[in-house]
């Protein structure tokens, strides 16, 4: 009896107890501590509706400058976006470096640098955003998609760290923005601003071709991997390492005398862990259909996945490009390619509190190799309805 079955299926008289929240009807008291299994005893989230502060929004292109797009529900600081239908590169924009100014999470070599062009994403709307003419935003009848991150808006000096930020925060959301000069001939502490341990970190040099650098709380502060590349994770020791092999505290992170995180301008993106909102952790494959189950705490919109000990693709899943499991829509954050649908060597189910493998491709789910994930909530648990 978890508080719904007083007599025991009909076996015994039923009592008249509840648990110390009133809830359920139990034939003896239960002991201190303990309480029914129900929904109104799980913990209220932090963050009852995560689509306040992460979006995924999809639509056609029409070709027309001013093209509009809505429904995200804030002003993003953040849109990651990709065409679809034919290759063309992962487009990032923020509010800290400006509307208009792009960089490409698949870029190598020269163009992996800042650029500008009003033809792009060319404003961040109070409801989404506007885009200009360019084929990789807005070709006409092809499908695009964008997920959005809420910052804090209008950046802000932070001064917390060795070197002057410019962030833009979401505290409540674990999240902010922030650029910064570096000049890798010392080491530097970075204020983020979000008053928080950050569980992931990526660092991209602005005005120099240098990888997306990112720091993940599951392989630590001697391991780095970069967004734009298929390797695996590098371990670097050290004062000239990436993260200075210095864990980050709830008001910095650290960088070495390197050139993918304190050389030039940078920018940064940062997220701390909020419970039933995001998580960031790692699994074990077991090369099985039925493969592992990774318990997040809240039905996931928005997943990417990367094995750490070999050279493969960053995968990325939503819920809104698949609404129904298994989701299987693939896009890779390194990649430019069109999108691959329902692409069944890439199953995976999103779960009311988590998700599960159902690939044995090595991108997912090769026996034994580790992998390394960041999601994020389309409802917490405690609201969750199963697929």
């Amino acid at each position: 009896n978890f508080g719904q079955n007083p007599t025991f299926s009909g076996q015994v008289t039923a009592g008249t107890y509840t648990d110390s929240n009133g809830k359920g009807l139990f034939k003896y008291a239960p002991p201190s501590g303990f309480l029914a299994l129900c929904e109104d005893n799980l913990p209220t989230p932090a963050i009852a509706d995560p689509g306040e502060h992460f979006k995924t929004v999809l639509w056609r292109g029409d070709g027309n400058n001013g093209h509009s797009i809505t429904g995200v529900g804030f002003q993003p600081d953040l849109v990651w976006l990709k065409e679809r239908t034919n290759t063309s590169s992962h487009q990032w924009h923020d509010s800290v470096r400006g509307a208009g100014r792009l960089l490409m999470s698949n870029a190598t070599g020269s163009s992996n640098v800042e650029s500008y062009s009003a033809t792009y994403l060319y404003s961040l709307d109070s409801d989404g955003f506007t885009l200009g003419t360019s084929g990789g935003v807005n070709a006409s009848t092809d499908n695009y998609v964008a997920w959005c991150w809420k910052a804090g808006g209008a950046a802000v000096s932070n001064t917390d760290g060795s070197l002057t930020t410019q962030v833009s925060v979401n505290q409540d959301a674990g999240f902010s923005i922030g650029t910064f000069t570096g000049d890798v001939a010392n080491t530097h502490t970075i204020g983020h601003g979000l008053g928080k341990v950050p569980a992931m970190v990526i660092v991209k040099e602005r005005t120099g071709n240098s990888g997306w650098a990112i720091y993940h709380k599951a392989r630590g502060n001697t391991k780095v991997s970069y967004l734009n590349f298929t390797d695996g994770e590098y371990t670097e020791t050290g004062d000239t390492s990436s993260w200075n092999a210095t864990d980050p505290t709830s008001s910095v992170f650290s960088v070495g005398k390197n050139g993918a995180t304190n050389d030039n301008t940078l920018v940064f993106y940062a997220w701390a862990e909020i419970e039933g909102y995001n998580k960031f952790g790692s699994y074990k494959g077991n090369g099985n259909a039925d493969g592992p189950f990774v318990y997040c705490g809240f039905k996931p919109a928005w997943i990417m996945i990367k094995q750490t000990n070999d050279s493969n693709n960053w995968h990325i899943a939503d819920s809104s490009r698949k609404s129904v499991n298994p989701v299987n829509m693939v896009l890779r954050a390194n990649l430019s390619n069109a999108e691959s649908a329902n692409n069944t060597g890439f199953n995976i189910d999103f779960l009311s509190n988590g998700f599960k493998l159902r690939s044995t491709n090595d991108e997912l789910n090769e026996n034994n190799s580790t992998y390394i994930f960041a999601a994020f909530a389309e409802s917490p648990f405690q609201t969750a309805n199963a697929k």
